[in-house]
């Protein structure tokens, strides 16, 4: 739920990664804009004459209004974030009301994807308003089992694919290109169920190759999030409120009546970015501030109350693999993000959880008597504060890069700049492209939902040149 572009530098690197100047930040932005509706831009803020205000049009040049992906303030505040925030500030990161203008440097709440305080996913932007197309079918509870791979005079094409739906196992053909966006994990591991991927691989679990690609489930990167505990005292936390009955009710009446409160947040409230140390010359580091905390997700809130202070390293150097265990469609693969594999990583690990303790020993923290749980004080070194980083860590579901796009000497680079699966002898097997998450080259410096939708967009209105995948 939470909107994020990432940063400007982001977008350039992948340009200059790739060889395609259609990745900058400038040409990706006007995607971000083509599918964007921000609220600061609905018709209340222009003037009666029809005009946008000043502040409105500077406004426009780097968002958009009208289009399916809304975005909205958070209906909520909490007195312990609003202090975070303003002990955030008191340690030099500044204020901010817009994360998303190609430097997210700052802390304040985030921006949500939401109307009218409910979730607004892609089903309920794209998906449903499509449904009436004559030429959309939609199933649900299908499974692909692998790509049909053709390899004729011309060289290698994919012509379908095999599912299996309700127990049947149905095979369909596509008379222009199969668009495979099954994500960081799906995408790959279908692409080598088909034989598409590295040889070793494919080899040990007995799939025909027919493409050798070793970058094929290789490149995995994902923000992994640092999770500090602080006990507070004299103020309200979620840990409270919904302890009780009484407490879960009046929850549930707020949001009934008024579409707000703690029924209406997204996973995090509130966001900073700033520098794990002054050797960067941009915020390296992310935080997701939340006024809640448990030992892991999934069990029950802490029965005293607290907030999480959420830490991750936006541009991790360690890399991770996802790799098919069997040749059966319905066997999960294997996931190896190698977290903190990195000397690099497990320094910022180390400095990222200093930077906390210094927002948290801040004055305007002070009338809630922050007190560390988790990691606890008695680790200092950079030697301790790693390994316990990674100890109360996890991730925040953020898995890129598995089947990444780059230049056409670049071995690990599965597909081109134009999403086009390579053939793995300087060709392209013809018909299959890779629209997801899995493309990107490297992580973007944020939350990863709303670039996902931009390489979407850009790759369904079509590049300069190439035909576009959607018409009309």
């Amino acid at each position: 739920m939470i909107y994020m572009r990432g940063q400007s530098r982001d977008y350039d690197q992948w340009a200059a990664l790739t060889g395609d100047e259609e990745w900058r930040w400038d040409h990706c932005l006007s995607d971000f804009k083509a599918h964007e509706d921000h609220y600061k831009l609905d018709s209340a803020l222009r003037s009666p004459d029809g005009r946008q205000s000043p502040i409105s049009s500077k406004f426009s040049e780097l968002h958009g209004h009208g289009g399916e992906w809304r975005v909205e303030k958070q209906r909520l505040r909490w007195d312990v974030l609003d202090a975070f925030a303003a002990a955030a500030q008191e340690a030099g990161i500044p204020a901010t009301d817009d994360f998303n203008r190609g430097t997210n440097e700052g802390v304040g709440y985030f921006e949500v994807n939401q109307k009218a305080g409910w979730r607004w996913n892609t089903a309920k932007a794209f998906l449903r308003p499509a449904l009436q197309r004559p030429n959309l079918t939609v199933w649900t509870g299908a499974q692909v089992r692998r790509l049909l791979i053709e390899r004729g005079d011309a060289g290698l094409r994919c012509t379908g694919v095999e599912l299996v739906r309700g127990g049947q196992a149905l095979t369909l053909r596509a008379a222009r290109e199969v668009v495979l966006s099954a994500g960081s994990i799906g995408s790959p591991q279908i692409l080598q169920l088909s034989g598409i991927g590295p040889a070793e691989l494919l080899h040990q679990h007995g799939v025909p190759m027919m493409a050798e690609l070793p970058g094929v489930g290789a490149n995995l990167q994902d923000h992994l999030q640092i999770r500090s505990v602080y006990k507070i005292a004299g103020g309200k936390t979620l840990n409270q409120l919904a302890s009780t009955l009484w407490g879960k009710g009046l929850i549930g009446l707020e949001y009934a009546w008024r579409r707000s409160g703690p029924m209406s947040m997204a996973p995090s409230q509130l966001g900073a970015f700033t520098r794990s140390s002054p050797a960067f010359e941009w915020p390296n580091i992310e935080y997701h501030v939340q006024p809640l905390s448990l030992d892991a997700f999934g069990e029950p809130l802490h029965r005293f109350a607290a907030i999480t202070a959420s830490v991750c390293n936006l541009n991790p150097t360690s890399r991770g693999t996802v790799h098919i265990k069997s040749p059966r469609f319905d066997d999960a693969p294997a996931i190896a993000p190698n977290y903190l594999a990195t000397e690099d990583d497990r320094q910022v690990a180390a400095d990222s959880l200093r930077v906390t303790r210094r927002i948290m020993a801040q004055p305007a923290m002070a009338r809630f008597k922050p007190e560390e749980f988790k990691p606890g004080v008695q680790y200092q070194t950079d030697e301790e504060l790693a390994r316990l980083a990674g100890d109360i860590a996890s991730t925040i579901f953020h898995p890129v890069g598995t089947t990444k796009m780059g230049r056409d000497d670049d071995p690990m680079a599965v597909l081109t700049p134009r999403l086009q699966v390579r053939d793995g002898a300087n060709g392209l097997i013809a018909g299959l492209r890779v629209v997801d998450a899995g493309a990107m080259p490297t992580i973007t410096s944020g939350n990863t939902n709303s670039p996902t939708l931009m390489m979407a967009e850009k790759a369904a209105g079509g590049w300069r040149g190439l035909e576009p995948l959607r018409q009309g």
